[in-house]
């Protein structure tokens, strides 16, 4: 309690009186026992008969917004609410702060009222109501240095200047620590005739962000700023171009990959974020099922052959592969690694990064790597029909290699193989386990309620594995930003490689006749994987429909 008064006080939201006497409060018999910063808010309105919200209601008068100067309603975290009596209500949680109330009064001449709020539902609201980097938007918009020259105008564009002012600077910052912040995996910057709109990719769906309309004008230094920090050539713009920033927040490392296109309308940029301070998972924190986690703690104990995680991109292959060589790295055996990203460090793990300009190709790298005398190969993905090769014939001579592979489901990764013009008996002979997956986002557990819709009835009919279970579906809250969801969670289909199934490939069945015969061994799909999830309470049917689109919605489970 008296840390939170003390910090409190240092930020002007209360005084050393007020302090005081809530602290002697708190310690009579019965008396206040405010516990958090609400709490002592609501106390501050009683005590001085002022307004409190919480902001979760109150939707601001957009009209009102535009009266007062974004960059001072940023400054002081202050957000206008509406016109009562001829006043305007503010909402502040700096009562004692009156600098930025008095600067807007002189401003815009109008009677303003405090009503208080806490500070993070405020900052919320401003970067809600306002968009990110408003402020530096209108600090631009006054000084107006800036003049945006069309495209044709070559000669004086001087990008480089506009592209290093502090305005620019500050607004491309901001919208990397927003993205990081919220926990965005990919930010885009889309340039359309009348606008530049940005979304974040956040658990897996893409989210608009708010902006100020006037951004456009100063889309090109933006574009031109990403291009600096990424040591692109900011003269090219008909052409693509990608690059890599690496920066540092809050001591968070953060590597982010740049992919800038032109675009009918200007250059469009998108950044995959990469953080480096994610927590390696442990086999259990995967989530799998009993059989699934079985299964592939048997194919970890292998000395040899290979071991294939598919599914699309940003589905989860990486992490699920990292915390099987995690699980397996230990001083006897030598692991090494080629990847395009490294996108986790393993300590005791030797990583190659691929290089593709310095001609470091997945098969270059990977000839040298088995001439390095490994146990375990990681591959980060197998692209071509060379790379396909070499790691069946490293598999073949005793190393155990993991890789990645872009199909639908389990089954599609042995024909996929053989139509990258690998010999069939070479992969019924090398290939031993294959796991599909795919993330579904996690119900957020504030706002979830059961779902008693018919169309959820009507499934439950048609699905028996959901008979009987409590549905859930998604609201929409605070605390999830209205989406429903916080969070991922992986869904698996586990095939590990048996007799039949390697008769099958050099019969050159189709991956259908291979599914048939992997579900008959006791395979589950990606669907009724997902069903365990569903009656779990973790997710909804419509996230696994959404993420196993390719398994048919009548399939017994």
């Amino acid at each position: 309690m008296k840390e939170l008064l003390q910090r409190m006080v240092e930020s002007q939201q209360l005084s050393i009186e007020d302090a005081d006497a809530l602290e002697q409060q708190s310690q009579r018999p019965g008396g206040a026992k405010s516990q958090s910063e609400e709490d002592v808010l609501q106390w501050l309105a009683r005590e001085y008969e002022l307004g409190y919200s919480a902001l979760d209601d109150i939707e601001p008068d957009r009209q009102l917004l535009s009266l007062f100067p974004a960059r001072i309603l940023f400054k002081e975290q202050l957000l206008p609410l509406q016109r009562v009596n001829g006043s305007v209500e503010v909402a502040t949680s700096r009562l004692f702060a009156t600098r930025g109330l008095d600067t807007l009064k002189t401003l815009t001449g109008l009677r303003l009222k405090p009503v208080l709020a806490p500070a993070e539902a405020i900052q919320r609201e401003i970067k809600k109501r306002l968009g990110v980097g408003a402020d530096t938007i209108d600090t631009l918009e006054e000084e107006a240095p800036l003049q945006v020259v069309e495209e044709g105008e070559r000669e004086d564009t001087d990008l480089d200047t506009a592209a290093e002012d502090a305005s620019i600077i500050r607004f491309v910052n901001q919208v990397l620590r927003d993205a990081i912040e919220l926990r965005a995996s990919d930010v885009h910057l889309e340039p359309f005739a009348d606008e530049l709109r940005i979304r974040y990719r956040i658990d897996g769906v893409l989210q608009e962000v708010p902006v100020p309309a006037q951004v456009k004008r100063f889309q090109p230094a933006i574009v031109s700023r990403v291009k600096i920090l990424s040591h692109l050539n900011i003269a090219e713009k008909r052409l693509p171009q990608d690059g890599r920033i690496k920066i540092r927040i809050n001591n968070i490392e953060v590597d982010i990959r740049v992919s800038i296109i032109p675009m009918l309308h200007g250059e469009a940029v998108v950044l995959r974020l990469l953080r480096q301070d994610t927590t390696l998972y442990h086999m259990t924190d995967l989530g799998m099922a009993e059989r699934e986690f079985s299964l592939f703690q048997n194919v970890l104990g292998l000395p040899h052959g290979i071991v294939l995680v598919t599914g699309p991109t940003g589905s989860g292959k990486t992490t699920t592969l990292y915390t099987a060589l995690n699980e397996i790295n230990d001083a006897i055996r030598k692991i090494i690694t080629i990847e395009d990203p490294i996108e986790y460090q393993l300590k005791g793990v030797n990583q190659i990064q691929v290089s593709e300009k310095a001609g470091l190709t997945f098969a270059r790298g990977l000839r040298s790597i088995l001439r390095h005398d490994p146990d375990v190969v990681l591959i980060g993905e197998i692209r071509d029909q060379e790379t396909a090769q070499i790691a069946v014939q490293a598999s073949l001579t005793g190393h155990l290699v993991f890789s990645t592979l872009h199909t639908n489901d389990a089954p599609g990764a042995l024909t996929r193989l053989v139509d990258m013009g690998v010999e069939p008996y070479l992969v019924a002979s090398s290939l031993e386990a294959v796991l599909a997956q795919r993330l579904v986002r996690v119900l957020c557990t504030h706002c979830k309620t059961e779902d008693l819709s018919p169309t959820v009835q009507a499934l439950q009919e048609s699905q028996p594995a959901l008979r009987g279970a409590a549905i859930f579906r998604a609201v929409g809250c605070r605390e999830c930003r209205q989406t429903g969801y916080i969070g991922r969670h992986a869904i698996f289909e586990m095939m590990a490689l048996t007799t039949d199934l390697r008769q099958m490939i050099l019969k050159n069945c189709s991956s259908g006749e291979i599914r048939e015969i992997a579900r008959q061994h006791g395979m589950s799909t990606l669907r009724e994987d997902g069903w365990r999830l569903v009656r779990q309470g973790i997710t909804t049917p419509d996230e696994v429909i959404r993420v196993a689109k390719d398994q048919a919605l009548d399939n017994p489970s």
